[in-house]
């Protein structure tokens, strides 16, 4: 896993840092992609409507040796997968378009959010939650959802666990916590004040936290481990789908690790009761 961004991804966040020329070449990659990477220096420059000079110092400027480097590593990005954004949807695309478009988008989305996780950070959430007497998790709005569904996995670790949907009942939650209480605490934007602030009581009374957030920020400074699901989100037109998908394998992981370190007796336990349930289900 690594945090580095993306090609693509970092020449958008640089784009509007550059200069007015270069931004034409970012505006042409950004727009095709798949077709620069086909395009020699003059190409490309064409594209763009610049100058071959100047492609060469947009390329220096990534930290490229030169254009054909430049091109190798563009093969690489595609490689793993073209980031398309919701934005790139148009409101005369056919429904076959659009559906493409967001499986292209989530698919992206999910494989940058699993190459920037920190796996010491995710091991030490893991260790934290294999502590615990007791599981507080906390989310709102589509946060909420993710805080939900660990409550259903959570329910199978053996110990007493809560995510209360309305924030007084969270923040009496936490204000109850004591030293064997570990808080889960998501929030794609890291800054939802609620949530911060039942985080920062249940600190108070030596509860540990952790924060399952998109970026650094205020949440996961406050928490004793950080695990930042990065995505490519667009919540100025779209609700954070992405990250909610991101957040639920996320919180898949945490719940598989935990149970394969309880060990064979546990898994044998969870066996049972799967088939049980099975059994429940078809009786009913």
């Amino acid at each position: 896993m690594t945090a580095d961004p993306p090609l693509l991804e970092a020449v958008a966040a640089r784009a509007e840092r550059m200069r007015p020329s270069e931004r034409k070449v970012a505006a042409a990659l950004l727009r095709d992609p798949t077709g620069a990477l086909g395009m020699s220096m003059a190409g490309l420059a064409a594209a763009a409507g610049v100058s071959e000079p100047t492609v060469m110092r947009f390329c220096t400027g990534l930290g490229f040796a030169g254009f054909r480097s430049f091109t190798l590593g563009l093969a690489q990005a595609l490689a793993v997968g073209l980031p398309v954004t919701h934005s790139a949807i148009g409101p005369d695309d056919p429904v076959d378009a659009v559906a493409a478009k967001i499986f292209d988008h989530t698919l992206s989305s999910l494989d940058r959010a699993r190459r920037a996780l920190n796996a010491a950070a995710v091991a030490a959430a893991v260790d934290a939650l294999l502590r615990a007497g007791r599981l507080l998790f906390v989310g709102l709005g589509a946060s909420g959802l993710i805080a939900q569904d660990a409550l259903h996995k959570a329910m199978l670790f053996g110990v007493p666990c809560a995510a209360p949907t309305d924030v007084h009942q969270q923040y009496m939650a936490a204000a109850m916590a004591t030293a064997d209480t570990v808080v889960v605490a998501v929030s794609h934007t890291g800054r939802t004040a609620p949530v911060l602030e039942v985080a920062a009581r249940a600190r108070v009374n030596g509860a540990v936290v952790v924060a399952i957030t998109g970026a650094p920020g205020p949440l996961a400074e406050l928490a004793d481990v950080a695990l930042v699901v990065r995505t490519f989100e667009d919540t100025d037109i779209h609700t954070p789908t992405v990250s909610r998908l991101a957040g639920l394998v996320v919180i898949d992981v945490l719940a598989t690790s935990v149970a394969v370190r309880r060990g064979p007796e546990h898994l044998e336990r969870l066996r049972a009761m799967k088939d049980d349930l099975a059994s429940f289900r078809g009786g009913g």
